[in-house]
């Protein structure tokens, strides 16, 4: 009896070790602290470029340097935080005529892997639904850094950044120049360990 007992507390042992880990590994983005960042960059007539941001967003991953495979991201933007500070200009890309966004309010992107590169590398893939449209997209990703904050917190941080090819988002800009064809986005997020 005393040898079933003492196997099914080490069992038992075993089982919460991996919960404490899962559980020890899940941030948050600091977006309240303004720690984290959803910008894009896209040509101007390929003249000069736009540079603009989504001002308003959520998410969370999952992180262990033991187990980078493991990694996951989910994050949902609420596509009105656009800003390009300029305001008549903003109006424009939200209306039907790009965005839509009173028809698509938010845009989203569940990570589906991750394949580390190298020390501190790796290219997140995942799933980008914008402008009611799904696509696979591949995301480098560097981290920036991890570490305790002087409030007793646990940040790691990252960056990222891809080209988006807009007419795979239904986003149609066919009387533009071909450098206004796809856009540069660049995701910054620093995390704080739940």
């Amino acid at each position: 009896m005393l040898k079933k007992t003492a196997i099914a507390a080490a069992l038992a042992s075993a089982m919460l070790v991996p919960l404490s880990q899962a559980q020890a590994d899940e941030y948050v983005l600091d977006t309240e602290g303004q720690h984290a960042f959803v910008q894009f960059k896209i040509s101007h007539l390929g003249y000069s470029y736009i540079l603009g941001s989504f001002e308003e967003f959520t998410g969370s991953f999952h992180y262990d340097p033991e187990d980078l495979e493991a990694s996951e991201v989910e994050m949902e933007v609420q596509v009105n935080s656009l800003n390009t500070n300029h305001a008549e200009r903003d109006r424009h890309l939200l209306s039907d005529d790009f965005l839509n966004a009173e028809e698509y309010p938010t845009a989203t992107f569940t990570s589906t892997g991750f394949e580390p590169s190298g020390d501190n590398e790796g290219t997140l893939k995942g799933e980008l639904t914008l402008h009611g449209q799904t696509q696979e997209i591949e995301l480098p990703v560097t981290l920036l850094g991890e570490g305790e904050d002087p409030w007793g917190n646990y940040r790691a941080g990252f960056e990222g950044s891809t080209m988006l090819t807009l007419s795979d988002y239904d986003i149609d800009m066919s009387d533009f120049p071909e450098a206004m064809h796809e856009l540069e986005l660049y995701v910054t997020f620093e995390g704080i360990r739940q």
